[in-house]
């Protein structure tokens, strides 16, 4: 049975930025895209699963034909009536981004060039129309309805405050990949799966590693003031608590990227008289750096995607040496073969930019499986990790399960067997 050719655009809303890591990242993203998180984007409270109802969420406006549209297609794609006329058999995507948006539009064009990466090794009998878009919920909503009228499948929007106005809109009748967590208190459409990364999932994803590793151990949490390595931290904690483990937390005071001299100090003399097993650190690159600096480097230290100070020329980041962090494989593991099947994008120094990158491969090779095989669990070994997608009573679950590795200053990354 043949799907409807479908095709549109995406709007995002709201721009900023995502401070870089610490003296590694050269490319800093939009907070709508990651809540101010170095090296990652945002990411839910809850698991990506549906919720109660919610009162009267706004509808998404019909498209006008005798208004101007807020979206344009991105050069190159096609007319709709050219796409309408594709040969039979051929599945339609939409890829909905924000590439006319000042804020958003490099990050965007990461995406869309991971996306037709993923396109251009795995073609067959697949059709994508990219669709250029600005920075309104509004725009992104309309766009949104063209899409699903004229695809068979949407992937998109990529930023938070759009996924939260699409979830909202109740206009989601087609399968549609969202790209970001939309931290919305409605509940997630039926046909909407989210893709986005998560700081979270990393956290527990750490705690399950640090546990196998220290069966009867007692963890030091370090964070900061900043939202996301709150929301790190208590991930960790919440989930290394409901392994029946103990910890202590301190927040450390961290101001122009410095960390307290007064607080390490206060911290070292802590270690001396009670000192833990392992340590989990909130923290970016530059930070941690900082703090084993001043404390050492003998305590196990395991860490989140933030902290990987990435492979510049040039490099060198001793005090992180050992450190172990879970991050995608296409930054961690570059003899992975899933990894060497894809080109390097031209950024290839900005850590931000090659998760993106990663994030629109993955999407592709996620989109292209649900389209050939609608309502089908997905298993995937991707460049952003193992990805396992499933749908139950309606509604859909994703979860990923990334890379670990141990930082060796000077060589890289070393894999670690069975995580």
């Amino acid at each position: 049975m043949r799907i409807k050719s479908l095709k549109g655009v995406i709007a995002t809303a709201v721009a900023g930025v995502i401070a870089g890591l610490a003296g590694c990242s050269s490319t800093p993203l939009p907070p709508d895209l990651g809540c101010g998180v170095p090296g990652g984007l945002c990411a839910p409270a809850e698991p990506n699963t549906r919720a109660s109802a919610p009162e009267a969420a706004p509808q998404a406006p019909p498209p006008s034909e005798t208004s101007t549209s807020p979206v344009e297609l991105y050069p190159g794609t096609g007319t709709p009536q050219a796409r309408a006329q594709g040969a039979g058999g051929t599945a339609h995507i939409a890829l909905l981004l924000p590439l006319r948006s000042p804020g958003l539009g490099q990050a965007a064009e990461a995406v869309r060039a991971g996306f037709m990466a993923g396109h251009e090794r795995d073609s067959t009998g697949i059709e994508v129309n990219v669709i250029a878009s600005g920075d309104t919920p509004e725009s992104t909503l309309q766009a949104y309805v063209q899409a699903a009228a004229q695809n068979d499948i949407v992937v998109g929007p990529l930023a938070r405050s759009s996924v939260a106005a699409l979830v909202a809109s109740n206009a989601v009748n087609k399968p549609t990949i969202a790209l970001n967590h939309p931290q919305s208190e409605h509940p997630l459409p039926p046909q909407l799966l989210v893709l986005g990364l998560s700081l979270e999932e990393e956290a527990r994803q750490v705690a399950d590693w640090a546990a196998r590793e220290h069966p009867a151990g007692r963890a030091l949490v370090l964070g900061g003031k900043a939202a996301w390595q709150q929301r790190a931290a208590g991930a960790f904690t919440a989930r290394w608590s409901r392994l029946g483990h103990n910890n202590a937390t301190v927040e450390l005071p961290v101001n122009d990227g410095y960390v307290d001299a007064n607080a390490l100090s206060d911290l070292r003399s802590r270690l001396e008289i009670d000192r833990p097993e392992l340590v989990f650190a909130a923290l970016d690159a530059g930070a941690l750096r900082q703090v084993r600096s001043a404390l050492g480097t003998s305590l196990p230290t395991y860490a989140i995607s933030a902290a990987n100070p990435g492979r510049s020329p040039g490099l060198s980041a001793p005090e992180l040496d050992g450190v172990r962090l879970v991050d995608l494989p296409w930054t961690v593991r570059p003899d992975h073969p899933q990894v060497m099947a894809y080109p390097r994008p031209v950024d290839a120094d900005s850590l931000d930019m090659q998760r993106l990158y990663a994030l629109g491969i993955d999407a592709f090779q996620v989109a292209r499986a649900l389209v050939q095989q609608p309502g089908a669990n997905v298993e995937l070994d991707g460049v952003t990790g193992r990805l396992s997608v499933r749908q139950n009573n309606g509604a859909w679950s994703v979860q990923r399960t990334e890379a670990a590795a141990v930082y060796r200053d000077g060589t890289g990354y070393e894999a670690v067997a069975g995580q």
